[in-house]
């Protein structure tokens, strides 16, 4: 196992409660002290809370819920209207304090509020350990954006992430270091085993049906059972349970993910019924078959889910797969208005989802005798010519004349980011 051992210094830093502590900051607040929650509550109770104080998750609040899920006898809440431009503008501050420090092909930005930094070739150069430059690192954020951050340090990028969300976010230095040797002491006796990177809800499920009940017992499993029953992901789940990440930041651009589908999604704020639920249907088809003629993609199976008021809750989620691959929008609403006729069952609507896979690269059109191909031509046409439009201009230069429907959201949408506020 020695040999599959990789001995950097990697830093994984995680801005501390984002999106609520830039409200603070904004605000002229404690973010340590104060109470407060990033969610439109002009929405209702059933808005979702993207971000809350470390003072509420002190509380028990998590960190992600929905305004109704809150406490009620917690008093003194500010409620911040999210603003993902503004984020994201800290965000590029913060990824400019690494830069100051750090060359860009050493730093893995894994989302809008933690990165990877592999300082290996930094620490002669600083004359400092990694705990040292962890801490300027945590210093210069304070100073230059009133953030807090917490740091995980490790010899691969496992053990940093395992590092971070484990032990530093609840350091009072807000930094935590593991090593090789560490993991059988700080890893292996944890029994909530979705603590573990890698580790989801369904495969703690499955572990735990296979009698394991900690980590210990999958790193003293062997790789052999555990392919059986989780194939390739078993033998690397039982590499991260021994310290052990053969991927180092420097190879990352290399590693080119390609789309298996697209989707779009919407949770509603309020009840929609037919017919108005078919113009969020319509909305979110433009939207995919807008990424599909962009990559010049077709799709053969359309996938379509709704999701029912909480009252009586449930809802569906079925696909359909076409004879022949297609990009036709009319072509693949027709497909879910088929699905949507077969399973709905009348119930208030509060969530809409599209989604396209088994995608192939769009070649010739083969004609069906039922079809005129000069209309689906027109259709594709008049699609490219549409997206020309919105990629110049904006996706609201130009939409359908259901945006102007009340019940439409797509214009609103086009001004979010991330479905959000911008």
């Amino acid at each position: 196992m020695e040999q599959y051992k990789i001995h950097r210094n990697i830093l994984c830093v995680d801005l501390k409660s984002f999106y609520a502590s830039v409200e603070c900051v904004l605000r002229g607040l404690d973010i340590l002290t104060t109470k407060l929650v990033v969610a439109d509550s002009s929405r209702g109770g059933g808005s979702i809370v993207l971000s809350v104080s470390p003072k509420l998750k002190e509380l028990g609040v998590p960190n992600v819920c929905r305004i109704f899920e809150i406490p009620t006898y917690i008093d003194g809440i500010i409620y911040a209207m999210p603003r993902m431009q503004t984020y994201l503008e800290y965000s590029a501050k913060i990824i400019g304090i690494y830069l100051s420090l750090i060359s860009e092909e050493d730093i893995h930005v894994y989302s809008v509020d933690e990165a990877f930094l592999d300082v290996t070739e930094y620490l002669s150069y600083y004359n400092c350990t990694d705990i040292e430059l962890a801490n300027t690192i945590l210093k210069k954020i304070k100073e230059e954006t009133g953030l807090y951050a917490t740091v995980g340090i490790g010899e691969n990028l496992l053990q940093a992430k395992l590092a971070l969300d484990i032990e530093s976010k609840k350091s009072k230095t807000f930094i935590a270091k593991w090593t090789y040797e560490d993991i059988k002491e700080k890893l292996w006796p944890i029994t909530k085993m979705t603590k573990m990177w890698s580790i989801g809800n369904r495969m703690d499920i499955r572990l735990r049906r296979l009698g394991f009940t900690c980590i210990g017992d999958i790193a003293r499993s062997t790789p052999e059972k555990l392919q059986k029953h989780f194939g390739i992901l078993g033998v690397e789940l039982y590499y991260h349970t021994h310290g052990i990440d053969m991927s180092i930041i420097k190879e990352k651009p290399l590693i080119k993910p390609k789309n298996k589908s697209y989707g779009a999604g919407q949770m509603l704020f309020k009840d929609y019924q037919t017919p108005e639920v078919f113009t969020i249907m319509l909305e979110q088809i433009d939207e995919v078959t807008r990424r599909l003629r962009i990559d010049n993609k077709t799709c053969q199976t359309i996938h379509l889910g709704i999701g029912y008021s909480k009252n009586p809750g449930g809802g569906f989620a079925r696909q359909i797969t076409l004879d022949r691959p297609t990009a036709n929008e009319s072509e693949i609403y027709e497909a879910c208005l088929k699905l949507f006729e077969d399973y709905y069952d009348g119930s208030p609507i509060r969530c809409v989802r599209v989604s396209l896979t088994k995608l192939k690269d769009k070649t010739h059109h083969q004609y069906t005798i039922f079809e005129n191909p000069k209309k689906v031509d027109d259709e594709f046409n008049i699609g490219k010519a549409m997206d020309s439009i919105k990629m110049k201009y904006g996706k609201n230069a130009i939409t359908r004349g259901s945006a102007e429907l009340a019940h439409s959201t797509i214009k609103a949408r086009n001004k979010m980011i991330g479905g959000h506020n911008a």
